[in-house]
């Protein structure tokens, strides 16, 4: 052993270097900075690589103690990952107590927990009636303190001994980690190995049981082994654990109101959308309300885009085999694409995308430099498969509409045209209300992309300079570039703080080589021209349950599919509502009369369950002086007014919707 690594120095996260005689824990480097920390201490990191708290340190490293909460009290990533992967285990354990004979599959922390995946044995189910005596064994376990105990065996020592426990799912596991490079396997047992429950396991973990906070078992969801569905059913159970009771129900809060959000329910509470299996899975009925909300968006999108240098264009909705073979679509993306339709012996596919489409409208006809950029934008439907199990509402389905453009452009407009597409959608996203976002550029994958690395490597940065001009926060997502080229998202951040990924804008070197693009420069000669693809919506079904959400169902006025209900307090009523509905109407407004034969206290009632913006009463005081009495959604009663004054009062709101020219 060298010096270096007999006595490794330990580089802080203030920059101060400390130097021990012999490898170290991160255990022992918290105890020398203070008993307090090494009390609180759950994990460590070495070189930014999370680890045991037992882990040793045999070289120079940079090392950072890690805590259930920060100094300022907010929660750290790498602490959530501990408590929820060691919590994954301890659940894992209770139920393998209730339920003997459940093999376990795996059981990763995700975002707002973590799950594990479990094969029950015939006959042996699982409800959601059980997980209170799933949690009194988790107590009992995490009362019992027992330590995570790592031990490692060589790679045929743990074949053997998964074969010898009979799971195939556990030997599966080995075996990819052993083709992913692994030379051994680890194993951790809470408590001691060979005595205790354990699980094949990579870790890392927190100390011991005891060093879990607070935890609650959620949901349950089928599964598939390997995501296939033509494999094994296994039974996925979720969770979720916090360093503390706090901060736990601050989050199932949280929980409940996402509940209360849900568009699925939503929708159909509010009549927006349908999906049914008479017509498919995945695929969506817009419904009058929803279709109109729909309308309302697109409208203004489309003006926007027109008067601020877009062409629009239509597509069909399916192509040649051909078209995605020189795209590249059959190569790279013929697992998302629905099995082609034999046309007159000719293979023909629903189209995934739409840029192919607009490859060839540009190449249509010959193009001169002067022309350039080419701003073509679409509202196109694609349509691709996705495993029935990942479904979901409008935000995962197999037919969606995307609000498309491609810009072609020379080398020397890329920049401006990346910045300018980053600000239009910016300026889109923000008229909906969304005003928080944050930046990922997405780099080249490892195994799917084509290109040269160098073409790789410039247009990243053109997309980080573009991004960074415009002002918004950035990360970049390693490999998460289309095979096409890198590319920026937009995730966007609802009223709960969740994340939605809309726009997107990527780059791409390759499609005007395959398909052959060229421009007539001002040398005379011919050059392929740069391409910009780009998604503002994303598409229109991810995006209309995202506002759905966002706004609970209460659109702002001037998406509302119904803006205003009158009500008639008795029959006689009547007339003089339907001259104010015919005011409103000619104003622009969307209005609705409840003539029916409920009291008027059941029809506001009514309009306040639809989310109807404003119900504007009427008897007989306000026929007599011609005026309306105005309720509006969120506020109550806003008095007497005359039509005329509550035209003016809605006026602004009404007309956010108007497009406007986007400069810079």
């Amino acid at each position: 052993m060298d010096d270096a690594a007999a006595m490794p120095r330990i580089t802080l996260p203030d920059g101060s270097v400390r130097a021990f005689d012999g490898p170290v824990t991160g255990r022992e480097v918290a105890a020398s900075i203070g008993p307090g920390l090494a009390k609180a201490a759950i994990g460590v990191t070495v070189d930014g690589e999370l680890r045991d708290l037992s882990a040793p340190v045999t070289a120079d490293a940079s090392v950072a103690i890690v805590t259930p909460t920060r100094r300022d009290g907010s929660l750290d990533p790498d602490a959530l990952f501990l408590l929820r992967h060691s919590t994954a285990h301890v659940m894992a354990e209770a139920i393998t107590r209730l339920k003997p004979g459940v093999q376990l599959v795996y059981g990763p922390p995700v975002e707002d927990g973590f799950y594990y995946d479990m094969r029950f044995p015939e006959g042996v189910t699982l409800s959601s009636d059980e997980f209170e005596a799933i949690e009194r064994v988790m107590a009992e376990i995490v009362k019992d303190d027992r330590p995570f105990t790592r031990y490692d065996l060589a790679v045929d020592e743990g074949l053997d001994k998964l074969r010898a426990e009979g799971s195939k799912y556990k030997l599966d596991n080995a075996e990819r980690a052993i083709a992913a490079g692994a030379d051994g396997l680890s194993f951790y047992a809470s408590g001691t190995p060979g005595t205790d429950w354990e699980d094949l396991c990579r870790g890392p973990h927190v100390p011991s049981t005891g060093r879990i906070g607070a935890f609650k078992v959620t949901s349950l969801a089928a599964s598939y082994w390997h995501g296939d569905a033509s494999s094994d059913s296994l039974t996925r159970v979720y969770g979720t654990a916090f360093p503390d009771a706090k901060h736990l129900a601050a989050h199932l809060e949280r929980i409940e109101e996402a509940r209360a959000r849900d568009h699925r329910a939503l929708g159909r509470q509010l009549d927006l959308f349908s999906t049914t299996d008479a017509v498919g899975q995945g695929l969506v009925l817009w419904h009058p309300k929803g279709g109109m909300i729909r309308y309302l968006a697109e409208r203004f999108s489309q003006q926007a885009h027109v008067i601020n240098g877009y062409d629009w264009v239509y597509t069909p909705h399916i192509g040649k085999g051909t078209l995605w073979e020189t795209s590249g679509h059959l190569d790279f993306y013929r697992d998302s694409m629905y099995r082609p339709i034999d046309v007159d012996g000719e293979d023909y596919y629903l189209k995934p995308m739409n840029c192919p489409f607009h490859c060839n409208i540009f190449k249509a006809r010959p193009k001169s430099y002067r022309e350039l950029p080419v701003r073509l934008a679409e509202y196109g439907t694609v349509y691709r498969y996705e495993l029935s199990g990942v479904l979901h509402g409008l935000t995962r389905v197999r037919g969606f509409t995307q609000d498309d453009a491609h810009i072609f452009c020379t080398a020397d407009q890329v920049h401006e045209e990346i910045e300018r597409a980053l600000r239009f959608s910016t300026y889109i996203l923000r008229t909906f209300g969304l005003d928080t976002f944050k930046a990922y550029v997405s780099t080249r994958p490892k195994n799917k992309s084509i290109g040269a690395e160098a073409d790789w490597a410039r247009s990243t940065d053109a997309l980080r300079h573009a991004v960074e001009h415009v002002g918004i926060e950035t990360e970049d997502d390693e490999g998460g570039g289309a095979f096409y080229g890198p590319k920026i998202d937009l995730k966007v951040e609802d009223a709960l703080g969740r994340q939605w990924q809309l726009s997107t804008i990527q780059f791409d070197f390759n499609l005007p080589s395959r398909f052959e693009l060229e421009y007539t420069g001002s040398d005379g000669e011919k050059h392929r021209p740069m391409m910009v693809h780009r998604a503002l919506f994303g598409s229109a079904e991810r995006f209309f349950g995202l506002l759905i959400e966002h706004y609970r169902g209460a659109f702002p006025l001037w998406l509302a599919p119904v803006q205003v209900v009158l009500v008639p307090i008795a029959d006689r009523h009547h007339p003089y509502a339907r001259t104010v509905a015919a005011t409103l109407a000619a104003a622009g407004m969307r209005v609705a009369v409840d003539d029916s034969g409920d009291r008027m206290n059941a029809k506001v009632r009514n309009a306040e369950l639809d989310k109807v913006p404003f119900v504007l009463v009427m008897g007989d005081q306000e026929a007599e002086q011609q005026t309306v009495s105005v309720r509006a959604r969120g506020e109550g009663n806003l008095g007497a007014k005359t039509v005329d004054e509550f035209l003016a009062m809605t006026h602004d709101d009404r007309h956010i919707g108007t497009a406007e020219v986007i400069s810079g």
